[in-house]
C-alpha cells in the first residue's frame, strides 16, 4: 500500500457584510471571509492538503481566482471535486487533521455539524476529520479579528 500526506493552509480577510462560511456551514459571525468564492479558508486548506498529497498542485491551480465560474461558488463543489480527482487516480482519503486559528466568534461549538458535512464530501467517515480551534493569543491580524488562519493535514493511501 502506498501512503501520502499532505499538508494545507490558507488565510483570509475578515469583513462585515459577508456571511461566515467555515467547515461547509454558515456560522453566525459580526464578520465573515473576504474571497472569490465563498471564502470557507478550511475547505480551501484540506483542498490543498489533499492536492498536495497526491502531487495535483494546489486550489488556485485548478479553481483560479480569476476565473468568473467560481465566483461565490460553494467551497463544498471544490471539496468535492478534488475528492473525485483523487478517486480518478486510486487514491483514498483515509483522515485529515485540521486546525482553525481565530480569535472570534467560539468555533468549538459547530465542530460536530462540520465534521457531518465535510465527511460524506471526502468519502470518509466523521471518524476520519478532526478540527481544532485555537486564537493567536489577540497577537497579528488574526488577534485583531482581521482575518483567520487554518491549516490541515491529510493522509492519503492507495493500493499497489
Amino acid at each position: 500500500m502506498k501512503l501520502r500526506v499532505g499538508l494545507g493552509f490558507d488565510v483570509h480577510q475578515l469583513v462585515e457584510g459577508r456571511d461566515f462560511w467555515l467547515g461547509g456551514i454558515i456560522i453566525p459571525s459580526a464578520k465573515g471571509a473576504l474571497g472569490h468564492s465563498d471564502a470557507d479558508v478550511l475547505i480551501h486548506a484540506i483542498c490543498d492538503a489533499l492536492l498536495g498529497a497526491a502531487n495535483l498542485r494546489d486550489i488556485g491551480f485548478h479553481y483560479s481566482n480569476k476565473d468568473p465560474r467560481w465566483s461565490g461558488k460553494d467551497s463544498k463543489f471544490f471539496l468535492q471535486d478534488v475528492t473525485r480527482m483523487l478517486a480518478d487516480r486510486g487514491w483514498q482519503i483515509e483522515n485529515v487533521d485540521c486546525t482553525i486559528i481565530l480569535e472570534n466568534p467560539k468555533i468549538n461549538p459547530h465542530i460536530p455539524q462540520m465534521k457531518k458535512v465535510l465527511a460524506p464530501l471526502m468519502n470518509i467517515l466523521e471518524e476520519g476529520v478532526s478540527i481544532k480551534a485555537t486564537t493567536n493569543e489577540t497577537m497579528g491580524y488574526v488577534g485583531r479579528g482581521e482575518g483567520i488562519n487554518a491549516m490541515a493535514v491529510a493522509l492519503i493511501t492507495r493500493s499497489e
